[in-house]
């Protein structure tokens, strides 16, 4: 799908985003994830600001990145809210330049499904995460039960015209290729759900 025609169908997706930040299922598994970022913080694909609630508000700075329009407004919105402190890029990540070793947590959550290369995606995460800090994942991909994944790798390509984002990507494959350092994962819904802490590899 080409670039604008995503962005396009991202902006139309607003409301359904924002109506998304009331489940409950979803809001357990960011809270548990999104707790322990801290410092200066970086969210890519920060959506409606879904994660925004969770934030230690005194103890983050973020920066959230989106190329979204309405999504960053979206996500200012819900900033304001939950007086989170946070400043907007509106990029896409393919494209954004920031300074190696720039910030302290690096936080993404149902993003990596939409990216054209994760591998690529997670491998400037690794640049510009400080050595000593952090990594947070919250992420999406096939299924470990055999019926389940197949039906993902089937409905993939429908799935991704609707929705811009792919359900057929094999997470642990993906972790392991970018070379972060994984101290601890969770897996949900039958290994469909990634719950990931990592660091950096320098």
């Amino acid at each position: 799908m080409k670039k604008e025609k995503l962005i396009k169908k991202y902006d139309k997706q607003v409301k359904v985003y924002e109506n998304n930040r009331a489940n409950q299922k979803l809001a357990g598994w960011r809270s548990k994830i999104i707790k322990n970022a801290y410092g200066k913080v970086l969210e890519v694909g920060v959506g409606a600001g879904a994660n925004f609630p969770y934030y230690d508000r005194n103890n983050v700075e973020v920066t959230g990145v989106d190329f979204s329009s309405e999504m960053i407004k979206s996500a200012k919105r819900a900033a304001s809210v939950f007086q989170v402190k946070a400043e907007f890029i509106q990029e896409d990540i393919d494209e954004l330049i920031l300074e190696h070793n720039s910030f302290d947590c690096i936080v993404s959550t149902l993003s990596l499904c939409s990216y054209p290369d994760p591998i690529v995606t997670l491998s400037k995460f690794n640049s510009w995460c400080r050595k000593d800090g952090i990594i947070l994942l919250m992420e999406h991909g096939l299924s470990s039960n055999p019926l389940l994944s197949f039906t993902q790798k089937m409905i993939d390509p429908l799935y991704a015209k609707i929705s811009g984002c792919h359900c057929n990507r094999n997470i642990d494959k993906i972790i392991e290729k970018s070379n972060l350092q994984v101290d601890h994962i969770e897996r949900y819904w039958s290994d469909i759900i990634y719950l990931i802490r990592a660091r950096p590899s320098k």
